[in-house]
C-alpha cells in the first residue's frame, strides 16, 4: 500500500510554464504561503501537478533566487564545498543564498568540471591528475595579474566555517545531571557527574 499519486496524469499541463501559470502560482504563494504543494494546484486555479509547481517555485520563482552567471568568489567555494562534501548539492546550496542545489548541480558538470579537467585537476579527488595521493593544491578561478605555474601545497585544514556542531544527547528532566569541568591529569575533561 503506498502514497496516491500526486495528481491525476490525463488532467494536467506539461511542459513550458506560460507567465500567466507563474502569475496564479506566485500570488498564490504570497497570499498563502508555501504549503501542501498537493493542494495546491487546484487551489490556485492550476492544472498542473503539486511537484511541478513545487520546482517551479523553488529553482525559477523564489524572490530571493540569485540570477545571472556564477562569481570567481562563487567558483572558488563550490570547489572547496565539493572537495570537502562531494555532490551532496543540497548542502553546497545551503552555503550560497540565492542559488539552488540543482542550478550548482548543473553549472558543476556544465562549467567548473571541464575547467578543472583542462587544467589538469582531477573532479573527484580535486588533485592534479598523475599526482602521488599525498599531494594537495589550490585550485581558483579567481583572475591573477600574472600567470603563475600550478604550486603544490602540502595539506592542510579547509578554512570553510560550516557551523557543525555535536552536542550530548537529549536527556528527560530527572535525568539531568550538572555538567562540570574537571582537571583530569594534566588535560580537560568534561564530566557528567
Amino acid at each position: 500500500m503506498g502514497r496516491s499519486p500526486c495528481c491525476e496524469k490525463a488532467h494536467t499541463n506539461k511542459g513550458a510554464w506560460t507567465k500567466e501559470e507563474d502569475q496564479r502560482l506566485v500570488a498564490y504563494v504570497r497570499a498563502h504561503g508555501e504549503g501542501c504543494w498537493r493542494s495546491l494546484p487546484k487551489a490556485a486555479g492550476l492544472l498542473r501537478c503539486g511537484k511541478s509547481c513545487r520546482l517551479r517555485w523553488i529553482n525559477y520563482l523564489r524572490p530571493d533566487l540569485k540570477r545571472g552567471n556564477f562569481t570567481a568568489d562563487e567558483d572558488d567555494l563550490i570547489i572547496k564545498l565539493h572537495s570537502l562534501l562531494g555532490n551532496k548539492w543540497s548542502l553546497i546550496a545551503a552555503r550560497l543564498p540565492g542559488r539552488t542545489d540543482n542550478e550548482i548541480k548543473n553549472y558543476w558538470n556544465t562549467h567548473i568540471r571541464r575547467k578543472l579537467i583542462g587544467r589538469g585537476i582531477d573532479p573527484v579527488t580535486h588533485r592534479p591528475i598523475g599526482h602521488p595521493p599525498g599531494a594537495n593544491v589550490t585550485i581558483s578561478f579567481q583572475p591573477q595579474a600574472t600567470p603563475q605555474p600550478m604550486v603544490i601545497k602540502p595539506p592542510r585544514c579547509p578554512d570553510l566555517n560550516l557551523d557543525l556542531c555535536i552536542s550530548p544527547p537529549c536527556q528527560e528532566e530527572e535525568e539531568l545531571k550538572p555538567v562540570k569541568w574537571e582537571l583530569l591529569q594534566g588535560g580537560h575533561g568534561l564530566c557528567f557527574g
